[in-house]
């Protein structure tokens, strides 16, 4: 069945050879074994149940959480000639009535569906009497209980399964999952331990970057002015910010859409769709935009605030560079986001138990803002990945230009004095004493009696926070969990108390500058416009004709005839008979005007 699964790769996607871990998936599933694969953004999850669905006789039914990324692979699938639907709430419930005939008789490899689909007894009895070839759960983690974006609809499919008889092959499919999430995933879908792949979540291409002390509009302006014809979004965690940078990048002349639940489904879905074809360049909006939308080229995702945990930020991030090609992913960290996300917590309607493991959550996200480690590097500790990594060498923290500055002494004191008050304070009263504050807490605490006391006056206090917080991320202090974080100290630092170590930090981080791409532009531009009039045409997104990597990839190769361009990755036959040949003579005309 392999050999199979080889020529669908080739005939229908292009590819000569599959990624890490799609084959053993793709096995499992094609041996009739249930199976789960933890993949990164970009790892090519959806081919894992898209080629069994081919090889295998039946219906294949696709589980996701978003309606956009419904629409989106089944555009994709249909233009590579694959029949293919969805079934939601988009649709009227004429049109659901006719599909879901249309299901039973056949007529479609693929359907996508919504997870509050299996509440409906209709909707169940009808795939009783379809025959079936698998079931996908997309984005996996929402049906357990410990994932970040757990949903509970997402949860109940599992129950409604069981009605069904004719139970086909199982596949779970997420980006993002700790080793909790995964057992959670095995235990509801039962799938034994030798049928998880897990390929790590190391995204290579990704240039991760904290960008501190710096103006946030000022930054945006200038990063934005140097890639006019990039695609990339925005995450703010506000409305108001949204409608705010929305406002001001108008002003500015960027092309700029927005996307928060404060929009009507129309207007968020008109923004999605003015991005996914490229008519907009950039997409300000909540976390809410984004889960499952299959658009390759975005070159950057940056983070206007911080997110509230790592889990999040690395799949928001994540949606940056899915074709492989380099793309950056930046955070402007502020100390004022901390508390407004600690207030988000603690408004919300969460058990008092869970609102102490999301401040556990926060604080992760804290340390990695403050560590010196390879940014990668921390999160892929994160996640315990079963892979052991070096620094990625290409994040802000591996390619500093900041001076690395040996801070045992100010480390000392600060110790000395989380000591001296009995851990029983957060870091803004810590940085008060040892800085030398005369503030009436510091006095009525008498903790200006503490020999301490003011040892740090010759540095900013805001300086001190940042020493404080670096403590913190490496692991020489902890915070205790909750609204009020206190500091205490760790095993790892009696031996800087000791003397026996030393503390080195990086002063100023600064980020690389954006390289150029290895290609030529004018040629580049050119494809481009090409794919976007031809996905106009087909009325599709434009990264379903070629993605960014296949377009650069045709720029240095400069095929010129069918065969040299079915070499190029991402080109396959059924694309070849569809755009080829227009393809081929811009490659010519290109070649002409040069020569």
């Amino acid at each position: 069945m392999m050999k199979n699964a080889h020529r669908v790769l080739e005939q229908y996607f292009g590819f000569s050879s599959f990624r890490f871990g799609q084959e053993p998936l793709i096995g499992h599933a094609l041996d009739k074994k249930n199976a789960l694969g933890i993949m990164p953004t970009g790892g090519g999850k959806s081919l894992c149940y898209q080629i069994p669905g081919l090889l295998l006789d039946g219906t294949a039914v696709i589980i996701s959480p978003l309606i956009s990324l419904m629409k989106d692979q089944v555009d994709s699938l249909n233009s590579h000639g694959i029949a293919s639907t969805y079934i939601n709430s988009s649709l009227s419930y004429e049109e659901q009535s006719q599909r879901m005939f249309d299901v039973q008789r056949g007529r479609y490899q693929f359907v996508y569906v919504a997870p509050e689909r299996f509440d409906s007894e209709g909707f169940i009895s009808s795939l009783r009497r379809t025959k079936l070839s698998l079931i996908a759960f997309d984005e996996a983690h929402c049906i357990s209980q410990w994932g970040h974006d757990f949903r509970p609809s997402y949860r109940s499919v599992v129950g409604q399964l069981q009605k069904l008889g004719n139970l086909p092959v199982v596949m779970g499919l997420t980006a993002t999952a700790t080793e909790e999430v995964t057992k959670d995933i095995q235990h509801l879908l039962s799938i034994e331990d030798d049928h998880v792949v897990n390929t790590g979540f190391s995204r290579d291409n990704l240039n991760f970057q904290i960008v501190k002390g710096k103006e946030k509009h000022d930054f945006i302006q200038d990063y934005i002015k140097t890639r006019p014809k990039e695609s990339g979004i925005i995450y703010a965690a506000t409305r108001k910010d949204i409608d705010r940078l929305h406002q001001w990048l108008s002003r500015e002349g960027v092309k700029v859409a927005k996307y928060h639940a404060g929009l009507s489904e129309q207007e968020r879905k008109s923004a999605q769709n003015q991005f996914i074809k490229d008519e907009v360049t950039v997409m300000v909006a909540t976390n809410a935009f984004g889960m499952g939308i299959d658009k390759s080229n975005v070159r950057y995702v940056i983070h206007y605030a911080l997110p509230m945990n790592i889990e999040s930020y690395y799949q928001e991030a994540g949606r940056a560079g899915r074709d492989g090609e380099r793309s950056d992913c930046i955070l402007l960290f502020s100390a004022r986001d901390i508390q407004l996300q600690k207030f988000l917590i603690e408004q919300s309607l969460m058990e008092e138990e869970k609102k102490t493991e999301e401040y556990q959550k926060l604080q992760q996200m804290v340390n990695y803002c403050h560590t010196d480690k390879c940014l990668q590097e921390y999160m892929l500790t994160y996640f315990k990945d079963p892979f052991r990594h070096e620094p990625c060498g290409m994040c802000s923290n591996c390619l500093h230009t900041g001076e690395i500055k040996d801070i045992t002494r100010e480390s000392q004191i600060i110790l000395s004095c989380v000591k001296r008050m009995n851990e029983r304070y957060g870091s803004g009263m810590v940085a008060k004493v040892v800085k030398g504050s005369k503030s009436q807490k510091v006095m009525e605490t008498r903790f200006h009696k503490l020999s301490t006391y003011g040892l740090l006056s010759d540095l900013k206090e805001k300086d001190i926070m940042q020493m404080i917080q670096f403590l913190v991320a490496e692991g020489y202090l902890a915070v205790e969990d909750g609204k009020f974080p206190l500091l205490r100290l760790t095993q790892e630092s009696l031996a800087i108390l000791k003397g026996e170590e030393t503390v080195q930090m990086i002063i100023e981080n600064a980020s690389k500058a954006h390289q150029e791409l290895d290609v030529n532009e004018d040629l580049f531009e050119n494809l481009r416009m090409l794919r976007k009039r031809l996905a106009e045409e087909h009325k599709i997104p434009p990264y379903v004709v070629f993605s960014d990597a296949t377009l650069k990839e045709l720029c240095q190769a400069k095929p010129k005839t069918k065969s040299e361009m079915l070499q190029v990755k991402g080109v396959g036959e059924k694309k070849f008979e569809q755009y080829g040949v227009l393809f081929l003579e811009a490659l010519q005309e290109e070649t002409h005007q040069y020569s």
